[in-house]
């Protein structure tokens, strides 16, 4: 799985939209001020309550563009929605989300802000 999250990484870097995404002042302040773990347990509620369901009824539109870590690195790292997740990462829509793929998703958002300087 990790040379398949390489080989992820790496498409996403090549998309000028995804590239777009960086951590704002608001929210490089809100992780320098919080720390990573903080920002990452924040991550673990969003991520059951706004993608690990089966049904989302607002898929594509439930995940705002700013003024949270974790919400910057869904879009930068396509963890946004269902349709983006199924797209970059082959998580199928239509199933709520496993432990391992949940898991895998934060992964993907760790990574994600660490290389932003979130460390």
């Amino acid at each position: 799985m990790e040379s398949d999250l390489e080989d992820v990484l790496d498409r996403l870097a090549r998309s000028s939209f995804r590239r777009r995404f960086r951590l704002g002042a608001v929210e490089r302040g809100y992780l320098e001020r919080k720390g990573l773990e903080t920002v990452m347990s924040h991550g673990e509620t969003f991520i059951e309550e706004r993608l690990a369901p089966a049904d989302i009824p607002n898929d594509g539109k439930q995940t705002p563009m700013r003024n949270h870590p974790i919400f910057v690195a869904q879009h930068g790292t396509a963890t946004c929605c269902r349709g983006c997740l199924e797209k970059w990462h082959g998580i199928a829509k239509g199933h709520a989300l496993t432990a391992e793929e949940k898991a895998y998703v934060l992964s993907v958002l760790r990574r994600w802000l660490v290389a932003q300087g979130g460390a």
